[in-house]
């Protein structure tokens, strides 16, 4: 991550960490991705962040074209706890960078991908595409607000921590409600089916096929 930043809420904060592309500038408009990380990552260190999933892939790769926002749930909190956190955070990074409003993604893993499909489902209107990988969501029907906004899931079909049924049961609500879903299963995954995911450049091509209409 090129830099780090720390924004804070009236009752709560979030620290984050912040990635521009190399050739970021203000005089272009750049796509966004929130990142959630999961459990394991809890706490108010952010180098615990960098351990899994898109930070991770960050320290290495100098090319990516996305500007990333990667908080830190506190200690002892989920991120279903922070949506409203989240969501001022993304209009916090809008305001202080270039961002172009139409491409605003968002994904998470574990913890994180209970926290994209409960941030999704709160404020459908504010991502062009989302991308939850092992997560879940408690209540199947209000994923139906997600049914104009394209959606690819990630499970491990092994998954021992999280089952493969808690995306299965939200995939097949979108389906049912005509939702623009898509669903991958890594039949000889466990719980990691982010690194694989992330590794993917598909996933960032897909992401940028999306554009959200305003």
């Amino acid at each position: 991550m090129s830099q780090y930043k720390k924004v804070y809420r009236e009752n709560d904060n979030l620290n984050y960490l912040l990635y521009l592309p190399k050739d970021y500038s203000d005089n272009k408009e750049w796509p966004l991705i929130l990142f959630l990380h999961g459990m394991g990552e809890r706490g108010d260190n952010l180098n615990l962040v960098k351990k899994e999933g898109l930070p991770r892939l960050l320290e290495t790769n100098k090319e990516f074209p996305f500007v990333v926002v990667a908080p830190q749930c506190p200690d002892e909190s989920y991120w279903t706890k922070h949506v409203d956190d989240l969501y001022q955070l993304i209009n916090t990074i809008k305001k202080e960078h270039s961002i172009a409003e139409s491409h605003v993604y968002l994904t998470g893993i574990s913890m994180g991908g209970f926290g994209t499909w409960s941030l999704g489902t709160k404020y459908p209107e504010e991502f062009a595409a989302i991308a939850p990988i092992c997560g879940g969501l408690e209540d199947r029907e209000i994923v139906k607000n997600l049914k104009n906004t394209p959606v690819w899931v990630f499970h491990g079909a092994k998954d021992p921590i999280i089952p493969i049924e808690s995306s299965q049961i939200l995939v097949d609500t979108l389906k049912e409600c005509g939702g623009d879903v898509q669903f991958t299963i890594y039949p000889d995954l466990e719980h990691d089916s982010w690194t694989v995911t992330y590794d993917n450049p598909e996933l960032y091509s897909w992401f940028l096929k999306h554009k959200l209409r305003k």
